[in-house]
């Protein structure tokens, strides 16, 4: 009896790939509950299995206590009968008895499988969450077990694998028994069992194909130094080696295409751009703006901000369908990045410089308020004072006549004044009968003047 349950618990070894001593502790455990649950006690049980012979054997534990304190007899023990079995106990010593339980029930015999079958899958599944938390980072081969809705449930062989709809690949279809290659995401325990999340779609899983494809990457020659990917498609990889014989692109790519060519027909065809990785970021964004070609990378290094100048005929090359080059060249070098073509950019120069010299030339605001004010002042203080501007104008019909003080002319009528010279052309307006008049009234006085000067000659004569 006991040889075949030493075997039985070597078969569960090899199937479970549970060590021996987990499925002892679980008989162990196992035996407890039933003693516990048969005789109805609480007491320190401790149950030992010869992890060789199979031998078994029961014990209680007691507590050597003061025979005035002892509270429950199955888990202590007066000093008096402790003694009686060896003399050199003492109070807080513990008392082993062996147990020999030979009428174990039905009921006792059930709860023991059950704890066992228990125990064994708990330890179960923290063998393969322990397997599978180590492949975080991988790639793992499985075959599409089921689907529910658009998430893929992949047979992994020990657990069962998800692949949710958002880390799958947009263009990409399995039905039921594909074989798929997917990327070790994240590993849950649960009560279920040790959950596998895979994907498809995340960056880990190029780097990792091209681990696998290219032996200069696995032995660390290489370093993929950054991926940037929209799954479906393309994808930028930055490459590096510190070996100046070794070309990191040509080994990625391998001969005639091999290497790359292989990860690109796992990725179902998606394009892939490998560049050359650099610690200087004015070559980093030139090569991973490629196939488009540089004039010139402008860095703002406060902002992790790179302007970068571009033929006007390679503008949408460097921009890409839909922004995609510039972003993914974004994301792999790490720098925000703003493309202009050559003519839009030393235009825009052009602009500026116009605009400062116009700004230089021209005062603005208040300034050009204080100019013309300035101006009105000269323009008041050369006038003479009887010329000078008014604040309040003539009123209509008023006697006052207004000349034109540069010319010394008559300032030209109102119209209803033009109107009537037109009708009566001879009748004289009342700035020309200013002067007439003056003539009329100076006449009689020099007259007069010529009478006393003949008469002053007469007497004389």
């Amino acid at each position: 009896m006991n040889a075949e349950f030493v075997q039985a618990i070597d078969m569960l070894e090899k199937e479970k790939g549970i060590s021996k001593d987990v499925i002892f502790e679980a008989v162990e455990s196992a035996l407890i509950s039933a003693y516990k649950k048969n005789y109805g006690t609480d007491g320190d049980i401790e149950v030992r299995i010869d992890r060789q012979t199979g031998e078994m054997i029961v014990v209680t534990k007691l507590t050597v206590v003061d025979p005035d304190e002892i509270e429950d007899e199955g888990r202590e023990i007066t000093l008096e009968d402790a003694q009686d079995i060896d003399p050199e106990y003492e109070i807080g010593d513990v008392v082993e008895f062996e147990v020999r339980p030979s009428d174990f029930g039905r009921i006792a015999a059930q709860t023991a499988k059950q704890v066992v079958i228990q125990r064994i899958r708990e330890a179960e599944r923290g063998v393969v969450y322990d397997d599978y938390i180590e492949r975080v980072g991988d790639v793992i081969t499985g075959k599409v077990q089921r689907k529910s809705g658009e998430t893929l449930f992949v047979n992994l062989g020990r657990t069962e694998g998800i692949v949710p709809v958002k880390e799958q690949v947009p263009g990409e279809h399995y039905n039921v028994n594909d074989r798929i290659r997917a990327y070790v995401m994240d590993v849950k325990n649960s009560t279920k069992g040790a959950q596998v999340f895979l994907s498809r779609s995340h960056p880990g899983l190029v780097k990792r194909l091209f681990e696998l494809e290219v032996p200069e990457i696995e032995d660390g020659t290489v370093e993929i130094k950054s991926i940037a990917r929209e799954a479906g498609s393309r994808t930028k990889m930055a490459v590096w080696t510190e070996y100046e014989d070794v070309d990191p692109v040509g080994a990625c790519v391998g001969t005639r295409g091999s290497r790359v060519q292989s990860v690109v027909d796992e990725l179902s065809n998606e394009k892939i751009d490998i560049i050359v990785w650099s610690d200087d970021p004015v070559e980093l964004i030139s090569n991973a703006l490629s196939p488009a070609k540089v004039e010139d990378v402008l860095l703002s290094e406060d902002e992790n901000y790179a302007l970068v100048i571009v033929p006007d005929y390679q503008l949408s090359l460097a921009i890409g369908k839909a922004g995609q080059n510039v972003r993914l060249a974004a994301k792999v070098s790490g720098w925000k990045i703003d493309i202009k073509s050559h003519s839009q950019y030393y235009t825009e120069d052009e602009e500026l410089a116009d605009d400062d010299v116009l700004d230089d030339e021209v005062p603005a605001g208040d300034e050009v308020e204080e100019a013309y004010a300035e101006e009105d002042d000269v323009y008041a203080d050369d006038l003479p004072e009887e010329d000078a501007f008014e604040e309040d104008p003539p009123e209509e019909g008023s006697d006052e006549e207004a000349y034109d003080e540069e010319a010394g002319t008559e300032a030209e009528p109102a119209d209803d004044e033009a109107a009537e010279d037109e009708a009566d052309p001879e009748e004289p307006s009342e700035a020309e009968e200013m002067p007439s008049n003056t003539v009329e009234d100076a006449a009689p006085e020099a007259s007069s003047e010529l009478q006393e000067e003949g008469a002053a000659e007469g007497e004389e004569d």
